[in-house]
């Protein structure tokens, strides 16, 4: 086992801290505090690293010297690298049961502009009143799995930032494009050629028979309100999951990565068409 640096692991009493502050500020909002996002735990900052992000610091709680041992050999040396007393650590992060290990991680931006100039038939998801951070999370990793090129995130949506959002999303949410989008937006995607496709319980053509190929946005709404009424008059086609009737909906990460999948297969099937023909 390596022998630890501690000459790198500044310790830090105080929750005045400025670094300590902007964790719980950032924890406590699920929002970027000067650019950056609060994560936790070692799987997760593993995946931050892995993913390539820069990190502005961070934070080990008393105890954890197997986690300091595993992680500071992969963290820059220009990050810094406070250890705190465990009081000060659970004052700071999100969980009732700290794992030791957390971050202030530098997010990545991403636009719109970005994501249409890489890719030139793009598959978008647009999430509209998702507000539960783990049913995000799920959205935005498979959107990744099947390879959505971004999710967009609509009005009375929960932030991405939020620290289960960033969990469940296992890594994805370091590297998809998510954006926040108004119904405006829809719009001008709409005129540079993409097509919508509202999802509904209860009306449309089952995903199977719909055209989920091309340019295409496919809107996922809440659970109880489904998608908002702006998005609906915009639709260029409405395509619900089919399920047994005795259920009344699916739960809208299911229904997602439902639909995300079936995309997948759909764009895989005109590929190898095209190959093909190409092949003669």
């Amino acid at each position: 086992m390596a022998t630890i640096d501690r000459d790198r692991v500044r310790r830090v009493s105080s929750r005045q801290n400025t670094l300590v502050k902007d964790l719980r500020r950032a924890f406590h909002n699920g929002e970027l505090v000067e650019g950056c996002a609060a994560i936790e735990g070692v799987k997760t900052i593993e995946e931050a690293i892995r993913s390539g992000l820069r990190f502005r610091a961070v934070f080990f709680a008393d105890g954890a010297e197997a986690r300091i041992e595993r992680l500071l050999p992969q963290i820059s040396s220009n990050t810094e690298v406070l250890g705190l007393p465990n009081e000060v650590f659970a004052s700071a992060v999100e969980t009732e049961t700290p794992q030791g290990a957390a971050a202030l991680v530098r997010w990545p931006t991403f636009s719109l502009d970005d994501v249409l100039t890489k890719a030139e038939k793009p598959l978008l998801l647009g999430c509209v009143g998702i507000q539960d951070p783990g049913n995000l999370g799920t959205i935005i990793r498979s959107a990744e799995a099947f390879g959505a090129a971004a999710v967009l995130l609509g009005e009375k949506t929960v932030s991405q930032f939020n620290s289960k959002a960033i969990r469940a999303s296992a890594g994805s949410s370091f590297r998809l494009p998510a954006i926040v989008v108004k119904a405006a937006d829809a719009g001008m995607l709409k005129s540079r050629g993409l097509r919508l496709a509202a999802t509904s319980s209860h009306k449309g053509v089952p995903i199977d028979k719909a055209d989920l190929t091309g340019g295409v946005i496919v809107i996922v709404g809440s659970e109880g309100a489904g998608v908002p009424r702006e998005y609906m008059e915009m639709a260029d086609e409405f395509i619900r999951v089919p399920h047994e009737e005795k259920v009344e909906s699916l739960n809208a990460a299911v229904a997602a990565s439902v639909i995300l999948y079936e995309a997948r297969r759909q764009r895989a099937s005109q590929h190898r068409d095209a190959e093909t023909q190409r092949n003669g």
